[in-house]
C-alpha cells in the first residue's frame, strides 16, 4: 500500500503533474511521427525487407523504435545526435578550444550544445541520402524488386532530395523533443525517446510469436525466454545500483560564523559509470561501414555485410567496442584530478592517502578497477542472450542492450520523480523508508 501511496502523491504536486503530462505529450508526438512515411516509398516492401533482416540493421529497428521497417520521417531516429555527441567528446580530448569551452560552466555548455546540433544536421544529410541509395539498391536486389515489389517507386534525383530533406527534418525535430522534454518535462528526453521506442515494440513482437506457433504456445520456449529475461533483468539492476564507496573524512572547518566539526562521508563510484552509452555508442558507430556502403566506397560493402549477419564477427566487434567505450566514457566524463581538487578545497581527505596528487592516483586506480567489472558486465548482457537465443532458437529480441536502456532510464526517471516530490515534502514512491528533508513534515 505504500507504494501505491507514492505514486498517488505524483498528483498532489501540480508542477510534477504539469511535467509528466508534457513528457508523454511530446512521446505520443514521437510515436505518431514513426507512422508517418516518407514520400516515394512502399512500407509494405520494406516491412518484408526487415523482417528478413538481423544483425545491425535489426539493432538499428530496434532503437528507432520500428521507424526503418516503416521508412518513417524519424526512420533516422536519434542516432546521428549521439554520433555527434561522441565526436564532441572526442573532440575535447584533442582540442584545447573545446575543453576551454567545457570549463566555461554553463555559457561553454550552451556552446557545445549548439555545435553538436549543427553537426546532427549535416551528419543527418549525409546518412539520410545513403538511405536513399540504399532503398534504391534494394530494387535491383532479389529480396526487393524481384520479390514483392520496388522499395521506391520512382527512383532519381527527385526522391533523393526529398529523402534528405525528410529524413534530416525528422532528425531534427526528434532532438527538439528531446531537449523541451529534457528542459520542461521529467528525465532524459532523448534516453526517454529511444526508452519509448523499444517498450513500444514488445507488444509487436509478442504478437509475432504468436502468430509463428499458431497460437500453441511452447512452454519450453517460454520458459527459456522468462529465464533470460528474469536473469538479465537481475543482472541490470545489481550492477546499476553497484557502487564502491570511499571513505572521506572532513577536518575540522569554520563556514561563515559555523564551525563543523570532524565528520565522516563516503565518496560513491559507481561500478558503470557509463550506464547506458557505451553500447549506445557502438551500436552508432557500427552503422557506418553501412552508410558507406550505399556510396560504393571500396571495402565497405565486405564490412556491412559482415555485420548485418549478426554471427560472431558482429558479436565480438560489438563486444570489444563497448568494453572500449565504457573506459573512454568514464575517462571523459570523471576526472579524478578535479576531484581530488575539490576535496582538498573542501579540507576532505581520504584516510592514508594524502592529498592532492596522491588522492587523484588513488581514485583513478578504483576507478579503473571497477570499470573492468563495469566494462565485462555491459559487454556480456549486450551479447550474451543474443546468443543464447540464437543457440536455443527463441524469438528473443530484446536482448541486454535493450534492458539496460530500459532499467537505466526507468531509474533516472523515477529518481528524478522522487526528487520532486521529497523537495515538496512528500515521501518517496517507495513509501515511508524513503529519507525526507530534515525539519519538515509531510503534508
Amino acid at each position: 500500500m505504500a507504494v501505491f501511496q507514492g505514486f498517488s502523491n505524483i498528483f498532489r504536486v501540480p508542477e510534477l503533474r504539469r511535467r509528466i503530462a508534457f513528457t508523454l505529450g511530446l512521446l505520443a508526438v514521437y510515436r505518431v511521427g514513426v507512422f508517418i512515411t516518407t514520400p516515394g516509398v512502399d512500407r509494405t516492401v520494406m516491412k518484408d525487407i526487415m523482417s528478413r533482416q538481423g544483425g545491425l540493421m535489426g539493432l538499428f529497428n530496434l532503437f528507432s523504435g520500428g521507424a526503418l521497417e516503416n521508412l518513417s520521417i524519424f526512420a533516422l531516429g536519434i542516432m546521428p545526435y549521439i554520433s555527434c555527441s561522441i565526436i564532441m567528446q572526442l573532440l575535447g580530448m584533442v582540442s584545447k578550444q573545446v575543453e576551454e569551452m567545457r570549463k566555461e560552466g554553463e555559457s561553454g555548455r550552451r556552446k557545445l550544445e549548439q555545435y553538436t546540433r549543427y553537426g546532427t544536421l549535416v551528419l543527418s544529410a549525409f546518412q539520410s541520402f545513403g538511405v536513399a541509395m540504399y532503398l534504391e539498391g534494394l530494387n535491383n536486389q532479389s529480396m526487393g524488386g524481384g520479390a514483392v515489389g520496388d522499395v521506391v517507386n520512382e527512383p532519381g534525383w527527385s526522391f533523393r532530395l526529398l529523402t534528405v530533406l525528410s529524413l534530416t527534418t525528422g532528425t531534427t525535430l526528434i532532438m527538439w523533443l528531446g531537449e523541451q522534454i529534457t528542459d520542461r518535462g521529467v528525465g532524459n528526453g532523448i534516453s526517454l525517446i529511444i526508452f519509448a521506442g523499444i517498450v513500444a515494440g514488445i507488444p509487436p513482437a509478442v504478437a509475432q510469436y504468436w502468430q509463428s506457433t499458431g497460437g500453441e504456445v511452447q512452454p519450453l520456449t517460454v520458459a527459456i525466454i522468462g529465464a533470460m529475461v528474469l536473469v538479465s533483468l537481475a543482472t541490470v539492476v545489481f550492477f546499476e545500483r553497484a557502487q564502491r564507496q570511499i571513505p572521506i573524512q572532513y577536518a575540522r572547518r569554520q563556514v561563515g560564523r559555523r564551525i563543523y566539526g570532524e565528520q565522516s562521508a563516503h565518496l560513491p563510484l559507481k561500478v558503470n559509470m557509463a550506464s547506458m552509452i557505451p553500447p549506445i555508442f557502438a551500436s552508432s558507430l557500427l552503422m557506418f561501414p553501412s552508410t558507406l556502403a550505399n556510396f560504393n566506397i571500396p571495402g565497405m560493402n565486405f564490412f556491412s555485410a559482415l555485420l548485418n549477419r549478426g554471427d560472431w564477427m558482429f558479436n565480438s566487434l560489438y563486444a570489444g567496442l563497448i568494453i572500449f567505450f565504457a573506459f573512454f566514457y568514464t575517462a571523459v566524463t570523471f576526472q579524478p584530478v578535479d576531484v581530488a581538487d575539490n576535496l582538498k578545497k573542501q579540507s576532505a581527505n581520504i584516510p592514508g592517502i594524502r592529498p592532492g596528487r596522491q588522492t587523484a592516483e588513488y581514485i583513478d586506480r578504483v576507478t579503473s578497477r571497477i570499470t573492468v567489472g563495469g566494462a565485462i558486465y555491459l559487454a556480456a548482457i549486450c551479447v550474451v542472450p543474443s546468443i543464447i537465443a540464437g543457440y536455443f532458437r527463441v524469438p528473443f529480441q530484446f536482448g541486454g542492450t535493450s534492458l539496460i536502456i530500459i532499467v537505466g532510464v526507468a531509474l533516472e526517471t523515477v529518481n528524478q520523480i522522487e526528487g520532486h516530490l521529497i523537495t515538496r515534502s512528500y515521501e518517496g514512491l517507495t513509501g515511508p523508508r524513503t529519507s525526507r528533508l530534515s525539519g519538515r513534515r509531510p503534508a
